[in-house]
């Protein structure tokens, strides 16, 4: 049960310590508003702690999945949930209503971009209403989602000042910033340090023994708009440094070197260097979109943000590039144009072993390729066909086709990697298509057929 509080919304004084010490005793109850690739790891790590927890969204899809055992990620097995789920510690909802029940509401909502590259902040908006019209006091609210500096304390307090209760007194208020990473089974969200930022003394206070009691390790900072500022140059930091090397590819290949054994060996190294590696293009939900979080919040100082923008335009040229590289090794090898050809696309999400088509290059490679004429089909064990998206319409409906490399030479004039999946035999690919071109420098095992191959 939710910890007992003042009633009405002109509540007295609230202990802090009466809500710290609940926490410390795994007696507080979590929610966790958004059950996607953040909030179903969150609620697991909660749950395992010893916490109750209630998962809102608003997919009635994914709330009677959940709630039916029922995992809606592929990287988190069914099992994990339903014991989640026959713990009864664990229940989904999608039910604003009952936000008012848990100690400490975490919001994981997307933050995506407009059409105009411009924050979308209606996903924290909407979910900080729906919070407000169930606020009481001694609640603790802590927004994960990535944002710019300065939207805890903009957008998400005024919201819900706005019912009477005021930040740090009666409701506490905090920013701690998501670092999942789908796919690494190396780390899981209680192993990964977490920064967090509040306001003031109370709601710091509160944030930080939540998280202490979550994650092994806390990172506490002075405020809110430091710790969305810490998250942003964690992603706007890989996201520079690819375009780095997606540059330094295109220089090392027309002088003919080969910039992944570069990278091998500047990485040896064992000071002053740090390896990232080049591809087709940047994907999911963080890298392609935080920096342009910074560059618009930025405009609002009127101080510049060329460097950071110039990395976003050389990644984001890297697919045209992708079909290009294509275009040339048709053109070259077997005479033939991009108007006609067969290809086979190997890997649609945005990176290895996940089920997340979020911004992938790989749909605007394959929008590209078929655009320039040519007959395009996939292969992704994690993608059994593509979901209606609004960048890419066209796309939807269109399936994996089933693994018969004994039959691609029959079917492909070319194959081109995008998304380097473990699991994928790529010694087959290469010995059953005469054109390999490969963005991931998966075929690097590969001794066969080496001449079949083009990195691009």
């Amino acid at each position: 049960m939710p910890a007992e509080m003042p009633s009405g919304r002109d509540a007295a004084s609230i202990d802090v310590n009466v809500l710290a010490a609940r926490i410390g005793a795994f007696d507080a109850v979590i929610g966790i508003v958004g059950m996607g690739y953040v909030g179903q790891p969150l609620a697991l790590g909660a749950h395992k702690k010893g916490f109750r927890v209630i998962g809102f969204d608003t997919d009635p899809n994914k709330v009677d999945a959940l709630n039916s055992g029922k995992s809606c990620i592929a990287t988190i097995a069914d099992d994990k949930i339903s014991l989640m789920r026959d713990s009864g510690r664990f229940r989904a909802t999608g039910t604003d209503a009952d936000l008012s029940e848990p100690d400490v509401v975490l919001i994981c909502v997307p933050t995506p971009l407009t059409k105009n590259r411009e924050p979308d902040l209606s996903f924290v908006e909407q979910t900080s209403h729906s919070i407000a019209r169930s606020l009481r006091p001694g609640q603790l609210i802590c927004l994960e989602s990535t944002t710019y500096p300065g939207t805890t304390t903009e957008i998400v307090r005024p919201i819900l000042e706005a019912t009477g209760l005021k930040a740090g007194r009666d409701f506490f208020l905090a920013f701690s910033p998501e670092r999942e990473d789908p796919g690494n089974a190396q780390f899981h969200t209680t192993i990964i340090p977490k920064v967090v930022g509040g306001d003031d003394d109370a709601s710091r206070l509160l944030a930080n023994a939540f998280y202490s009691s979550l994650v092994d390790s806390i990172v506490p900072v002075s405020s809110s708009a430091t710790a969305e500022a810490v998250k942003l140059t964690e992603n706007i930091f890989r996201c520079v440094n690819i375009a780095l090397v997606n540059e330094l590819k295109h220089i090392y290949g027309r002088m003919g070197i080969n910039v992944w054994e570069v990278i091998d060996a500047a990485s040896t190294k064992p000071f002053g260097f740090m390896p990232f590696y080049p591809g087709p293009g940047l994907g999911g939900h963080c890298i392609p979109i935080d920096p342009f979080y910074l560059t618009w919040k930025a405009r609002q100082y009127e101080v510049p943000t060329r460097f950071i923008e110039l990395a976003g335009e050389v990644n984001s040229a890297e697919p045209r590039e992708v079909v290009n590289a294509m275009a040339v090794a048709l053109s070259a090898r077997k005479r033939l144009s991009l108007n006609g050809a067969r290809i086979l696309l190997l890997g649609v999400a945005y990176k290895k072993n996940v089920d997340d088509l979020r911004e992938s290059p790989a749909l605007v490679i394959m929008d590209e390729l078929v655009a320039s004429g040519a007959d395009v089909r996939y292969f992704d064990p994690w993608i059994p066909a593509i979901p209606q998206t609004r960048a890419h319409p066209d796309l939807a409906g269109r399936e994996c086709i089933v693994w018969q490399p004994e039959r691609f030479s029959q079917y492909f004039d070319a194959a081109l990697i995008v998304t380097d999946h473990d699991g994928v035999d790529y010694a087959e690919l290469v010995g059953s298509i005469d054109l390999v071109v490969d963005t991931r420098n998966a075929t690097r095992n590969v001794r066969q057929g080496r001449e079949r191959i083009i990195l691009a």
